[in-house]
């Protein structure tokens, strides 16, 4: 079968996006091909399905956004089908879609006309949709609702094993002290102090976590899904945390975690990840001498570096005139705020060239410089070197 075409003939049918790929080698994405974009890792169009339960399975990216993924048996082709939304699509969700993609800014426009064209689809229709692509592909039928039958808890049996639980544990002296250590904990990181959270791991204070899984590794990695949003939530957002930044950071962590092979591996990384979310507290916390509504800027200006940012735009998110929120930016930090607003693309560009291998002209459209060859000129006057001799120096991927 000529699965391209297939896939194609999918998307004029129904309008819901369709990809293919071999392995994790992206062939044919109907986003791309609207948009044209090449179907390379450059632009995420074809969502990472990790571990499936089953063929073909469901994977939402949040409440209001599912993909599915069937694979085409006896071959290493498998098909994503989505993005497919519950609700209609906003101008927030088509923000998010695109910088969360890397998509430039030139084509907001095509995007929102793709996104909104797509079928608002309950979950139950979309996996009508998996069943038939299913059937097209696999000649196999497979029901649904088997991944959504709730089955409800003998009420008996569940005391029996709660009352079992319980006395063996307070025969071994397994009692949960965990209240006042985590506020304690979530605290420091709220408060970006280091040092004292460094202090307070090698205190003698001991944490008894309960049993989250039948085998150690698997209670262990549980425990840090749990730890990571809970520091996330407690800890880093109350303490000045960008709120977007501080979900991507918890994915990211839960993501590596279930890579790991070994206890030893996913304790060091549970260290690592709070340590690191306290670093960015401290990061993020109020500057003295800086006023709430320069800092509400300030975050505002690194959240959208994306976008051509103005200072009619940043001055709205404060309810304040552009003259007065200019006045007031320069004032406070000593540098205008358009040159602000330089830095903090500069600084992404950075990330970009370290951890990515867009090109130049990738980033510099990203990022909304006017072209290349200005965000070469801007970064090597910043900097002192160019953007390709930083990424040789620095790139990690």
């Amino acid at each position: 079968m000529d699965y391209i075409n297939f896939c194609k003939n999918y998307f004029t049918v129904t309008n819901i996006p369709v990809s293919l790929m071999e392995k994790d080698r992206p062939i044919y994405s109907a986003i791309g091909e609207r948009l044209s974009l090449k179907p390379t890792k450059t632009y995420q169009v074809f969502w990472e399905i990790v571990s499936p339960a089953s063929n073909p399975d469901f994977c939402s990216y949040s409440p209001d956004i599912e993909y599915g993924w069937v694979h085409i048996e006896g071959t290493d082709y498998h098909v994503i089908l989505g993005p497919a939304f519950s609700v209609p699509v906003s101008d927030e969700l088509v923000r998010e879609y695109m910088k969360e993609n890397a998509i430039p800014l030139e084509h907001r426009e095509a995007v929102t006309e793709f996104l909104c064209a797509i079928p608002i689809l309950s979950q139950h229709q979309f996996g009508s949709h998996l069943s038939l692509l299913h059937m097209s592909l696999n000649q196999k039928e497979f029901d649904f609702s088997k991944l959504h039958k709730h089955h409800e808890p003998d009420a008996q049996k569940l005391e029996q094993k709660y009352t079992e639980i319980r006395t063996e544990n307070m025969e071994n002296s397994v009692l949960h002290n965990t209240y006042n250590y985590e506020r304690q904990l979530w605290e420091y990181i709220k408060n970006g102090n280091v040092q004292k959270l460094e202090d307070f791991f090698s205190s003698s204070t001991t944490l008894s976590e309960g049993k989250l899984a039948s085998t150690p590794l698997r209670h262990a990695k549980n425990l840090l899904h749990i730890t990571a949003v809970k520091a996330g939530l407690l800890g880093a957002i109350p303490g000045g945390v960008d709120v977007e930044r501080t979900y991507q950071l918890i994915d990211l962590y839960i993501q590596e975690c279930e890579k790991l092979q070994s206890i030893e591996a996913v304790t060091n990384l549970q260290y690592s990840m709070l340590v690191d979310f306290c670093r960015r507290s401290g990061e993020t916390s109020i500057p003295e001498g800086i006023s709430s509504p320069v800092y509400q800027c300030m975050n505002y200006i690194r959240s959208h570096t994306n976008e051509p940012v103005t200072i009619a735009a940043v001055a709205e998110q404060i309810h304040r005139s552009p003259a007065y929120t200019a006045k007031l930016f320069k004032e406070e930090l000593g540098v205008n705020m358009g040159a602000f607003i330089m830095r903090c693309k500069l600084e992404e560009s950075k990330s970009l060239l370290t951890y990515t291998d867009k090109s130049l002209a990738e980033i510099s459209s990203y990022l909304c410089f006017s072209n290349q060859s200005y965000f070469q000129n801007v970064f090597k006057k910043q900097y002192g070197i160019t953007p390709l001799q930083y990424r040789k120096q620095n790139q990690r991927i």
